[in-house]
């Protein structure tokens, strides 16, 4: 119900107990699925725009990133500020407070715009094999994944998680983490949505083994210590394919 009293164009209500196994969910694992969150009228009106800016804004990336032990990007992007500026759907969606509200009661703590407008959104489109979004962090708490289009999981259609890990930009320790802890893999059917913490969930996508479509929407947030803090190194590969932390890829 949104505040006005008028049942919400944009999230199901849900009772406290689901909420509550969301959190519990989200916090021992660093992810939960919110799918049923969403109303799927909703879920289909940000599918269908996410296709028409790809199909007028997209541009590829194919590099590998210092800041995360030199993993791979390779895939076409639409950037943060051109998604704002062009689209009405997924800036209203991104400011709704009934969804605010429920990803405030996972997380357990208020949810700040994105301080970097060229991090507050990102279009994502794998479509090659090979193509994969390598072992990363975020650079802010959280983020809202929309899977807008999965691959079939037999030819890569999966993410992997590794919860309660630290970026250290200069000295990522990568290979360590995979090492030392389990490896979470999770699949996703189109349509899914899921809310993630981005800045201790180490994680990846798997690289598609033949061509197909993976597409992604994701929305991001700030906690409140990512407002005090300086972001360090200049590896904003999304904005520009030759920042200082990119490589060109050798393959």
């Amino acid at each position: 119900m949104s505040s006005n009293g008028q049942e919400s164009t944009v999230v199901n209500p849900l009772e406290q107990d689901a909420v509550r196994r969301m959190a519990h969910h989200y916090h021992r694992y660093g992810i939960v699925t919110v799918t049923d969150l969403i109303r799927e009228e909703t879920r289909k009106s940000v599918r269908a725009e996410a296709d028409r800016l790809l199909d007028k804004y997209a541009e590829r990336r194919d590099l590998r990133l210092q800041t995360t032990g030199y993993t791979r990007r390779s895939m076409s992007v639409v950037q943060s500020e051109t998604i704002a500026g062009n689209s009405e759907l997924v800036t209203s969606v991104y400011a709704n407070p009934e969804l605010l509200g429920a990803l405030e009661r996972i997380a357990g703590e208020k949810l700040h715009p994105c301080p970097k407008a060229d991090e507050e959104f990102l279009i994502t489109r794998q479509e090659r094999s090979g193509d994969t979004h390598g072992w990363h962090w975020g650079d802010f708490s959280f983020a809202l994944i929309w899977v807008l289009q999965a691959p079939p999981m037999e030819i890569g259609g999966m993410l992997q998680c590794v919860p309660h890990t630290e970026w250290d930009k200069s000295d990522p320790r990568i290979h360590q983490y995979l090492v030392d802890n389990p490896i979470h893999t999770y699949h996703f059917a189109s349509g899914d949505v899921y809310f993630l913490r981005t800045d201790t969930t180490l994680h990846r996508t798997i690289p598609l083994r033949e061509d197909a479509t993976r597409i992604i929407l994701n929305m991001t947030w700030a906690g409140e210590r990512d407002l005090r803090r300086e972001l360090q190194g200049d590896d904003r590969w999304w904005e520009d394919a030759d920042v200082p932390a990119a490589a060109a890829l050798e393959e």
